[in-house]
């Protein structure tokens, strides 16, 4: 009965025209056993290596880099000789500093050349302003002395050498901020005074005690007759004019402000008055 039924199934493939069936052998190559090892991976065909490829990121650094160099060389040529070794030195570490920072326009992708010119040029800008920031400091810290002495009058503005200059205030008074040993002191300059006075509460703040002193001699000011006590400033500061050991009076009663009268006035070289402005001169 088995051998009928094979004969029929060789006889049935053969009369649909097919190749007669090999048996599958469970250790053939077709399926892997548990000891078989799988088959080796065929090797990927060697790589060529890529071609470079240079951006816009690539072309805007060399742009730079030779803008740099080409100002460095013109400027050699146009002023010949003022650069030394060290400054040569320097200028070139610039332009490499100029250069690494810049690098990063090298790997830059999808670079918008519009975006990127606008950016120089505010850059540019803010280096413009800082060059000439930088070229005209003194002329701009003239200006800011000058702004500065309109805004508070009592600070005085330096106004070249040896001179300084005080703006008048809203009553037409000259007041000035000084030091009476370190200490801040606003003053009053009053040429109807004879000296220096302190009022009780800057000769506290001076470290001179008020409770200490024996006011005993009558003086005249504008304000009137008042008691004084004469005491010694170790350091009077007014400005840029310095002075030690200054003879002064300490008055008994409060004062609005004190007072640097003509004894101040007089160890100037001159003083004048201009306007709203008063000028101190005084020798070196």
């Amino acid at each position: 009965m088995a051998t009928r039924a094979w004969a029929g199934y060789v006889s049935a493939d053969a009369l649909t025209g097919g190749e007669p069936r090999k048996a599958l052998s469970p250790l053939s190559d077709q399926h892997h056993g548990p000891w078989s090892h799988p088959p080796e991976p065929k090797p990927a065909p060697p790589r060529s290596p890529p071609r470079p490829r240079f951006t816009r990121g690539f072309f805007l650094w060399l742009a730079i880099v030779v803008a740099a160099l080409a100002l460095y060389a013109g400027l050699q040529l146009i002023f010949p000789g003022q650069l030394d070794s060290t400054d040569q030195a320097g200028a070139l570490q610039m332009i490499g500093w100029l250069a690494l920072v810049s690098s990063g326009l090298v790997f830059s992708r999808g670079l918008r050349l519009p975006v990127v010119a606008r950016n120089l040029a505010v850059w540019g800008a803010i280096a413009g302003v800082a060059i000439l920031g930088y070229s005209y400091r003194a002329e701009a810290a003239a200006v800011f002395q000058r702004v500065r002495g309109e805004l508070i009058p009592a600070l005085a503005v330096p106004a070249g050498d040896h001179a300084m200059t005080i703006t008048a205030s809203d009553d037409g008074g000259f007041y000035v901020m000084g030091e009476v040993n370190g200490k801040p002191v606003r003053f009053a300059i009053d040429t109807g005074a004879n000296g220096v006075l302190l009022s009780p509460a800057d000769a506290a703040r001076a470290g001179i005690d008020p409770d200490g002193l024996k006011f005993s001699a009558p003086s005249e000011t504008a304000n009137g007759v008042g008691m004084m006590a004469p005491v010694t400033l170790g350091s009077l500061d007014v400005g840029q004019i310095r002075l030690t050991g200054v003879p002064a009076s300490v008055d008994k009663a409060p004062m609005s402000t004190s007072l640097l009268g003509m004894a101040f006035l007089r160890r100037l070289d001159s003083f004048e008055v201009k306007g709203d402005q008063l000028t101190l001169r005084w020798k070196g």
